[in-house]
This record gives structure tokens, C-alpha cells and sequence, in this order.
């Protein structure tokens, strides 16, 4: 398990809030990249640095970086925030998701103008936000 710890070199300080360097990958154009079927100059990728979000459950991408990495928006979901207010968002296809040498897939849910990193990833990658420090 890794300790995200906000004094750490591998993560930014900004008022309590949690940011690190990810890297998101259009996880279909690196399957067909695996086959054959695409160029790996045409793999979609985006770096970044993302807020990791302790209150939200899912990752969310904002529409910008969906766009730049193609992609495709798979189904709508609502999206509950911490103020009571509810949305229908978008659900993406699955995104590659890479943080401290560890990945994992999932769909993100496209909001916001901040990519957040919710619980999912964070137990999917097995690391923990050290709230104290």
C-alpha cells in the first residue's frame, strides 16, 4: 500500500487538498494498438495533475480531456454532490488510469473542470490518503 502523504515529494500541497501526477490512456485505442489494428503514434494519451477526492466514490473527467482522448460517452448516471445537488452526467468508455507505477480501468463520469480521482481507483491501486499529514 502506498501512503499519500500531502508533505511527500510524489504529491502537491494546496490547502489540504491531495494532487498528483496521473496519466490517462483511451484503454480501446491501446487494445487495438495490441492487435495491430492502430498505429501506436494515433494511442491517445493525456497527463495531468488530478485532485484525489476522498468523498467522491467514482473518478471524474472533465469534457475537455474526454474529448482529447476520444472517448465515447457509454451511457448517463446521476451524480449526487456534496451540497445536495444532483446531475445527469455522462459515463465514459473505459480509461486507462495511472498513478505511482500502478494502473487500473474504469469509466469516469464526465464533470467538472477538474480531474478527480475517487475511492475506486484509490482501492483498485491500493493506496491510502494519510488525512493526518
Amino acid at each position: 500500500m502506498i501512503n499519500l502523504d500531502r508533505d511527500k515529494n510524489q504529491v502537491s500541497k494546496n490547502m489540504g487538498a491531495v494532487r498528483v501526477k496521473v496519466k490517462l490512456t483511451n484503454a480501446i485505442d491501446e487494445e487495438l494498438v495490441k492487435r495491430g489494428l492502430l498505429n501506436p503514434n494515433l494511442l491517445r494519451t493525456y497527463e495531468a495533475e488530478a485532485l484525489i477526492d476522498t468523498g467522491a466514490v467514482r473518478t471524474a473527467l472533465p469534457a475537455e480531456v474526454v474529448q482529447n482522448l476520444g472517448l465515447r460517452i457509454r451511457s448517463q448516471e446521476r451524480a449526487k454532490y456534496a451540497d445536495g445537488r444532483e446531475e445527469t452526467v455522462g459515463v465514459t468508455g473505459p480509461v486507462i488510469i495511472e498513478m505511482f507505477g500502478r494502473e487500473t480501468i474504469e469509466a469516469a463520469m464526465v464533470l467538472g473542470d477538474t480531474i478527480l480521482i475517487g475511492q475506486t481507483v484509490l482501492e483498485t491501486l491500493d493506496l491510502l490518503v494519510d488525512c493526518k499529514n
